[in-house]
C-alpha cells in the first residue's frame, strides 16, 4: 500500500475496477464543491494548486477539447506553476492535418492510445518531436497524457508534467489517475454548457441565445423593444443559383454574408436570421448609438462589398448587387412558431417598412434606402439625399425615403 499522504480519511485497498484507489480530499472537492464554478479553466487552476498542496509536483497541466464551433476545431487550456490564470488557445480547422499535430501526443490519444508517457531527462533522441524538446527546455522531466472519455464517444485529453528529478513517482501517477473520472464528469458538464451557448449564438445570435438560455422558450414569450432594423437582400440570386455550380454559389453567399455581417456584429447589431440570400438584423435602441452604429455597419459593409466585387471582376465575373432597407420602431422580439418548432425573431409594422424599403431599391436604383423616421432619429437627414415620398405595398401611409448621397450605382 502506498505511503502517499491521505488527508481525507483511511485508504481504500486498491483492486482492479475499484475507484478511487484511495479516498482523497481533492476528489471530494471536484465532485461536490465545484458546482458553483462555471468555467473549466478556473477549475483546472484550482485543481493544480490543490495538487501542489497535496504533494503532487505538477508543474504544467493542459486540457484539450474538441469543440462544435464554426471557426475553431478545438481549444487548449494551459496552466503552469505560478500562473494565477490559465491560458486558453483556440485552433482553426485544418490544424488536425498539420505534421505537428499528427506527431503530437494529443493526436495519439485521439487515435486510441490510453496513455502517452515520456521521460524528458537526459539527451534527446535525434528524431524527437520539437514539442518534447520545448518541454525539456522549460525544465520539465516527465510528461503524461490521458484521455477524458465524454459521452457518445467524444474523447478529449488531459496532460500533466513535472520538473521533479526523475519525473513523477508511482504514487503521484496513481493520484493523478484517480482524478480522471471526476475530472471527466466535471469537464463534460462545463464543455456541454459552452457548446450549448456557442451553438445558440451561432444559429440565433448572442442576445437571443441569452434569452433562450435564461428560460424564454415558450411560444409567444418575448418582449416589445425599440430597434433600428436593417434588411439586406442580394440581387439576381435566382439566376446565379441556376447558372453557377453549387459549390460556387455557396462560396458566393458566404463571401457576401461575410462582407455584410462582420460590420453588423462589430458595431453591436444582432443578425436574427439569414433568409436564403437575405438577412435581418436589429440594433436595439437601448444603446444610444444604435442608429449611428447601423450606419457605420452599412458603410463598412459597402466598402467590403466593393473589395469583393474587385476580386470578382478580376475573375471575369459580374459584380454582386444588393439592396438594403432601414427603418426604426418597436418590434415584438420573441418566440413564434408551431408547438414543437419555434423561431426567435422580430415581427411588427416596423419590420414590414424595412422590408418594403429594401424592395423599393430595385425601382429607385439606389442600394440603401432609409425612412424619415430613421434619419431623424439618427440626426443625419442633412447628410442624405431625399428621394421623395413613396407608397409602400401593404402600408397605409406613404413613407419619406432617403439614400446615401455618394451612391449612384445601379441597384
Amino acid at each position: 500500500m502506498s505511503s502517499f499522504p491521505n488527508k481525507a480519511g483511511p485508504a481504500v485497498e486498491a483492486d482492479d475496477g475499484v475507484w478511487p484507489t484511495r479516498r482523497r480530499r481533492i476528489l471530494d472537492w471536484l465532485v461536490n464543491e465545484t458546482r458553483g464554478e462555471r468555467f473549466i479553466d478556473n477549475i483546472l487552476v484550482e485543481m493544480c494548486e490543490k495538487l501542489l498542496s497535496a504533494g503532487v509536483p505538477v508543474a504544467r497541466a493542459t486540457l484539450h477539447f474538441r469543440t462544435n464551433h464554426p471557426q475553431w476545431i478545438g481549444a487548449r487550456i494551459l496552466w503552469k506553476e505560478g500562473l494565477a490564470e490559465a491560458k486558453i488557445n483556440t485552433f482553426a480547422y485544418g490544424v488536425e492535418n498539420t505534421p505537428e499535430f499528427l506527431k503530437s501526443p494529443v493526436n495519439a490519444i485521439h487515435q486510441g492510445s490510453e496513455e502517452v508517457r515520456r521521460q524528458l531527462e537526459g539527451t534527446a533522441d535525434g528524431d524527437e518531436d520539437s514539442f518534447y524538446q520545448e518541454l525539456r527546455d522549460d525544465g520539465l522531466t516527465e510528461y503524461i497524457a490521458w484521455p477524458l472519455e465524454h459521452t457518445f464517444g467524444k474523447r478529449h485529453v488531459a496532460t500533466f508534467s513535472t520538473s521533479r528529478p526523475g519525473g513523477f513517482a508511482r504514487e503521484h501517477v496513481d493520484f493523478l489517475r484517480d482524478l480522471l473520472p471526476a475530472l471527466t464528469l466535471v469537464s463534460e458538464i462545463r464543455l456541454k454548457n459552452i457548446m450549448a451557448r456557442t451553438l445558440l449564438q451561432t444559429y440565433v445570435g448572442p442576445h437571443a441565445s441569452e434569452q433562450i438560455l435564461s428560460g424564454v422558450t415558450t411560444r409567444g414569450s418575448g418582449a416589445t423593444v425599440g430597434a433600428a432594423i436593417m434588411i439586406c437582400d442580394l440581387r439576381d440570386f435566382t439566376a446565379i443559383s441556376d447558372l453557377w455550380p453549387r459549390d460556387d454559389v455557396i462560396h458566393l453567399l458566404n463571401d457576401y454574408f461575410d462582407a455584410m455581417s462582420d460590420p453588423i456584429e462589430r458595431y453591436g447589431g444582432e443578425i436574427l436570421k439569414f433568409m436564403g440570400d437575405g438577412l435581418l438584423a436589429i440594433f436595439p435602441l437601448s444603446k444610444e448609438t444604435a442608429c449611428h452604429d447601423l450606419l457605420q455597419a452599412i458603410r463598412e459593409g459597402q466598402a467590403l462589398m466593393a473589395q469583393l466585387n474587385q476580386q470578382y471582376a478580376g475573375n471575369g465575373r459580374e459584380p454582386l448587387r444588393y439592396g438594403v432597407g432601414v427603418h426604426v420602431g418597436d418590434v415584438m422580439y420573441g418566440n413564434i412558431g408551431s408547438r414543437r418548432r419555434l423561431d426567435f425573431t422580430v415581427i411588427g409594422p416596423a419590420v414590414n417598412v424595412a422590408s418594403r424599403l429594401e424592395s423599393l431599391t430595385k425601382e429607385v436604383k439606389r442600394p440603401v434606402l432609409l425612412s424619415r423616421a430613421f434619419v431623424e432619429m439618427a440626426g443625419c437627414a442633412q447628410d442624405m439625399d431625399s428621394l421623395g415620398t413613396f407608397p409602400l405595398r401593404g402600408l397605409g401611409e406613404p413613407v419619406d425615403v432617403f439614400a446615401f448621397p455618394e451612391e449612384r450605382v445601379t441597384a
